[in-house]
């Protein structure tokens, strides 16, 4: 599931290296969509904690 917002980071440089500007602007607003959605799991997500 990590692997997601680094695979869209990737295609976004390559597309920048293209000079596709609309595909390299798109690409990086759903990496930072997808961290976003990733942290916000990850600070809700309950601790399994037995003590």
């Amino acid at each position: 599931m990590m692997a997601l917002p680094f695979l869209l980071a990737f295609l976004a440089l390559l597309t920048a290296w293209r000079g596709w500007r609309g595909a390299t602007m798109g690409l990086w607003a759903l990496t930072i969509l997808a961290i976003l959605v990733l942290v916000k799991f990850h600070f809700t997500d309950a601790l399994n904690i037995d003590l």
